[in-house]
């Protein structure tokens, strides 16, 4: 490894790992339907849309400094536009798409007034006060929004030209959705935006000072947070057919946020760790105690939190780190050109250099008249 940095140069080397990575990540992804069972693909399929909404959460907690314990509302109001839509409305479910992110969008707007003058644990209480009063108002809208009965849709159909079972042909949209979800959170990042958000979450006087308006990029992050999360809430939809107000309570607002932390704030891997991790250890808390599959899951993140204070990505980065540093050390040096034997080849003595007013060998001592 280091040879291959002497070679091509640090940015370079960074440059040629990150494509493998990105080339052997693809290529398990792609092939991943076609080995697992239909039941696997599907929780593959949950993994990768809370994957886009806890990327929207990353822009607004990880990079904003900002916190929000009602990311599910947004996540709820993207799903019941899709569901309404395609059940009172009978679009395609691909047009539910767009209108979800716009809604949810024009909604995070709206709702990040309250954090230009509130911080903190004041704007976690509003945010989760949110959470909280959503699902109650999706039962009283019975006309709309089927009331406690919820709404049940048709899932995606693959079409006949592209040969796959139905669990097959939606992981794959789902799949494609993530990567543009994700690789928009990324340029977002470093654009003006991410540049703006960084500096405002690590000193929001010295970022007034340097020209970010603070207003507009609050404003600004919980849109786009609402909107990573709308566009997963209408993907939930297309999976699962199925929406109530009971799936979305405050709970789902806190997992959401959990997952974040376990999987690791303010990095481009943390969602995709975080989401997996709301995924599968739910269902092992479940079949390690049936009894109290919560209290397992509280354990469990405890033990991770301890293990890996911040998160999945960054224990993953510190072994990354380990390893590099012992393959260096066990890494032999480059052999030389030079033949062996030859005055070329021999190493330079080293000597401490002699000061500038040294006395000549075998020269007589100076004297003060001298």
């Amino acid at each position: 490894m280091s040879t291959i940095t002497a070679t091509l140069g640090t940015g370079r080397a960074r440059r040629l790992r990150a494509t493998l990575t990105t080339l052997l990540a693809a290529g398990v992804a792609l092939g991943a339907p076609f080995y697992f069972a239909p039941f696997q693909v599907f929780q593959l399929t949950m993994v990768l849309l809370y994957a886009v909404a806890l990327a929207g959460l990353n822009l607004l907690v990880g990079f904003g400094g900002q916190i929000s314990l009602g990311h599910g509302a947004f996540f709820a109001a993207g799903a019941y536009t899709a569901a309404v839509m395609l059940d009172r409305y009978e679009t395609g479910h691909l047009a539910t798409l767009p209108v979800a992110a716009v809604g949810c969008f024009l909604l995070g707007l709206g709702f990040g007034v309250p954090a230009l003058r509130l911080r903190g644990l004041y704007l976690a209480l509003v945010t989760l006060a949110f959470a909280v009063f959503l699902p109650p108002l999706l039962k009283r809208l019975e006309p709309v929004t089927g009331g406690s009965m919820g709404l049940t849709v048709d899932k995606l159909q693959a079409p006949a030209w592209s040969g796959l079972a139905e669990d097959q042909w939606t992981y794959f949209v789902v799949l494609a959705v993530t990567a543009v979800a994700l690789l928009l959170a990324r340029n977002l990042l470093r654009s003006r935006v991410g540049r703006a958000l960084l500096a405002m979450r690590d000193n929001e006087s010295a970022a007034e000072v340097m020209g970010v308006r603070l207003s507009l990029h609050k404003t600004l992050a919980f849109a786009w947070s609402a909107l990573f999360a709308g566009v997963s809430g209408c993907v939930y939809t297309w999976v699962i057919g199925f929406v109530s107000p009971d799936s979305f309570s405050f709970v789902l607002s806190i997992t959401l946020l959990a997952g974040l932390v376990v999987g690791g704030l303010a990095s481009l891997y943390g969602p995709l760790l975080g989401a997996a991790f709301v995924m599968y250890v739910p269902s092992v808390a479940q079949d390690i105690s049936d009894a109290a599959p919560g209290v397992v899951f509280g354990l469990l993140i405890i033990a991770v939190m301890f293990v890996a204070p911040t998160g999945l990505a960054g224990l993953a980065g510190r072994l990354r780190g380990v390893a590099a540093s012992r393959l260096t050390r066990t890494t032999p040096p480059a052999a030389d050109d030079r033949t062996p034997g030859s005055a070329a080849s021999a190493p330079p003595a080293l000597a401490d250099p002699a000061p500038v007013d040294a006395e000549p060998v075998g020269a007589q001592p100076r004297t003060e008249k001298d």
